[in-house]
C-alpha cells in the first residue's frame, strides 16, 4: 500500500458533463484552482482515443504536481505513467492489480456498501470511494443514496481513507467530514459549474 498523503478533493472526469466546454480547458481551470487528484474516467472511449486524451490531459495535471488515476485500465497506467488505477467492485481484484502495479502505485476502489468497503480494504486498496451518499443523477444506476449513516458505519469499520461521492456540494462537505470521510469525490459539482475556480475554491475551503 502507498504511504503518500492523498489530497482531500478527488475529481473524476466525464467529458459529457462539461456544458459543451472542452474537457482540457475545464480540467485546466480546476487544477489551477487547486485540484490535485484526478481520475480520468472516460469509460466509453476505445483504447486509442483514451490514450490520445490521456496524453493531452496528463501534462495539465502534472504541471501542478497532481496525482493521476485511470479508471480500470492497468495497462494504460503502466504505459502512460499514471500514478494509479481506480477499480470498480466487479472489475479486477485489488490483489491482482497490486501484483501488476506493485506498491508504488495507488489503487482506489468504488464501493456501495459497508461490506464492499471491508473487502476492498482487506484486499489492499489504498483508498475507497463510497456512494452515492446523496442523490445524484450520475449515480442512480447504483441504487438509492446510502446516506450519512452508512458513511458513519463504514468509517468506524475501515481504516483506509474514504472519499464520499454522490451529490457532494460545498454545503454538504462538513457533514461528510464529521461522519468520518477523509475527503470528497466529485464529478458534476465541478464539471458543470459555470465558474470552475469558484466551486473548486469553495470545496477546498470546506475541506481544509
Amino acid at each position: 500500500m502507498s504511504s503518500r498523503i492523498l489530497p482531500k478533493l478527488y475529481l473524476l472526469t466525464d467529458r459529457h458533463q462539461t456544458l459543451n466546454r472542452p474537457l482540457s480547458s475545464v480540467l485546466t481551470e480546476a487544477v489551477d484552482a487547486g485540484v490535485r487528484m484526478v481520475q480520468v474516467r472516460e469509460k466509453d472511449l476505445k483504447t486509442r482515443d483514451l490514450t490520445s486524451l490521456c496524453q493531452q490531459l496528463f501534462p495539465l495535471i502534472k504541471h501542478q504536481h497532481g496525482t493521476i488515476l485511470l479508471n480500470d485500465r492497468i495497462d494504460l497506467v503502466l504505459a502512460l505513467g499514471a500514478d494509479g488505477v481506480h477499480l470498480r467492485t466487479n472489475s479486477l481484484p485489488v490483489s491482482v492489480a497490486r501484483g501488476l502495479l506493485g506498491t508504488g502505485h495507488l489503487i482506489g476502489v468504488s464501493t456501495h456498501s459497508v461490506e464492499e468497503a471491508r473487502v476492498a480494504e482487506a484486499e489492499g486498496a489504498d483508498f475507497i470511494v463510497l456512494g452515492p451518499i446523496f442523490d445524484t443523477p450520475s449515480k442512480r444506476a447504483y441504487g438509492p443514496p446510502l446516506g450519512i449513516q452508512i458513511l458513519q458505519k463504514t468509517s468506524r469499520t475501515i481504516h483506509v481513507p474514504i472519499y464520499a461521492i454522490g451529490g457532494i456540494t460545498p454545503i454538504r462537505v462538513p457533514d461528510v467530514l464529521s461522519s468520518g470521510a477523509y475527503g470528497v469525490a466529485v464529478i458534476s459539482s465541478i464539471l458543470q459549474s459555470p465558474s470552475i475556480p469558484d466551486i473548486t475554491g469553495e470545496l477546498l475551503a470546506r475541506l481544509s
